[in-house]
C-alpha cells in the first residue's frame, strides 16, 4: 500500500517536469509584478520574506546532504511563489501575461499541477500566511513600532 504511493507520488513528480522547465518564463512574470506599483505591498514582503531565509541559511534539512540539501530551499521559494502569485488581482495578472506574450491557459494549467502536487494540509497551512502578516503588520501599527524604530535608527546615525 505504501509503495503504491510513493510510485504515484513519483509519477506526479515526473509530470511536474514539464512546469519546472517553463521556470524561467515565471520568473520574469514575478519579477514584472514584483516592480507594479499595482501589486501589494504584503504579497512583495512574502518575496522579501523568502529571500531572508535564504540568505539566512539555516535551513530545515542541511544543504550538506546530497540533492535533498536544497530542497527545502526550492520548496520554500515555489511556495512562497505560488502564494504570491494567488494574491494577484486576476486583472493585472491577466495583462502581465499577456505582456509577457505568456498563455494564461497553460499558466493556469500549470498552476493546477502545482497544486495538485501539493499535500492539502501543506496548501491550507501556506494559505493562512498572509493573513499571519497582515495581523502582524497591524499589531505592529497599534502598538507604534514604525516611529519607534525610526527614532531608534535614527538616533544611531547621528552618533555614528
Amino acid at each position: 500500500m505504501r509503495s503504491g504511493i510513493l510510485l504515484g507520488r513519483g509519477l506526479s513528480l515526473l509530470a511536474f517536469l514539464p512546469v519546472a522547465s517553463r521556470a524561467p518564463m515565471y520568473a520574469r512574470l514575478v519579477w514584472a509584478l514584483v516592480q507594479d506599483r499595482r501589486v501589494p505591498a504584503r504579497r512583495k514582503a512574502l518575496l522579501l520574506g523568502v529571500a531572508g531565509y535564504l540568505v539566512l541559511g539555516r535551513d530545515v534539512i542541511p544543504d550538506s546532504l546530497p540533492i535533498i540539501g536544497g530542497l527545502d530551499d526550492l520548496v520554500v521559494v515555489v511556495l512562497a511563489v505560488e502564494l504570491f502569485l494567488d494574491g494577484i488581482p486576476s486583472e493585472l495578472l491577466h495583462e502581465k501575461l499577456d505582456e509577457l506574450g505568456l498563455d494564461p491557459a497553460a499558466y493556469d494549467r500549470d498552476i493546477a499541477q502545482f497544486r495538485r502536487l501539493m499535500p492539502r494540509p501543506v496548501r491550507r497551512l501556506i494559505h493562512e500566511v498572509p493573513r499571519v502578516i497582515e495581523a502582524a503588520a497591524d499589531l505592529a501599527s497599534q502598538a507604534g513600532v514604525g516611529p519607534r524604530l525610526r527614532n531608534l535608527i535614527y538616533k544611531e546615525d547621528s552618533l555614528a
